[in-house]
């Protein structure tokens, strides 16, 4: 653990917690090996941590449509715009690790144009940092393209929900500034 405080607001022990929130931590805990600063910094507000959980979930855990590994290149390469460290980080490992890619989530986050994309993952990527930088002008033609590169109606709801509950929380964690845990640096190098 970093000597820095993973967050600037309180940051409850995970004994104190309620015990449906306590039972997801210590799962995920188990899981990966340590706990991820995220649930612990978000968790002093358990009102606000279920809701966000279960989007979260609900989101990144789906096994039609997209892929794991293409959901977390959308928040890598979006996080990365947003200017969020800790999704940069945290996510880029999840990424390493679902995409087999190791170089896959540096390059996205520094520079998405330039990055070993699939046609498909341009795609995705390119329509995800059109909604970070002017979702505003979204229109049906945007959205006629995608489904001629073949995405779903589902699969585009998906990249923007993801691209939309990230920007959520890239700026909860810019608030806070959440630190990423150490053990995501090496995490599928």
């Amino acid at each position: 653990m970093s000597e820095h405080a993973i967050s600037r607001f309180p940051v409850p022990e995970l004994a104190d917690l309620p015990d449906d929130i306590r039972t997801q931590i210590e799962t995920v805990q188990e899981k990966s090996g340590f706990i991820p600063n995220v649930f612990i910094a978000l968790a002093h507000r358990p009102d606000e941590f279920r809701p966000f959980m279960a989007m979260h979930d609900a989101l990144m855990d789906k096994s039609d449509g997209l892929s794991k590994a293409e959901r977390e290149l959308i928040v890598v390469a979006t996080s990365a715009v947003n200017g969020c460290l800790y999704c940069v980080i945290a996510h880029g490992a999840i990424l390493r690790i679902r995409s087999k890619r190791p170089q896959l989530a540096d390059q996205v986050a520094l520079n998405p144009w330039k990055a070993d994309l699939s046609e498909r993952e341009r795609h995705m990527v390119d329509f995800a940092l059109r909604m970070v930088n002017d979702s505003a002008s979204l229109s049906d033609d945007d959205l006629d393209e995608m489904r001629d590169r073949g995405f779903t109606d589902d699969e585009i709801w998906d990249i923007g929900a993801i691209t939309g509950f990230f920007a959520m929380s890239n700026r909860l964690a810019n608030l806070s500034a959440m630190r990423p845990n150490d053990e995501f640096y090496t995490m599928g190098r």
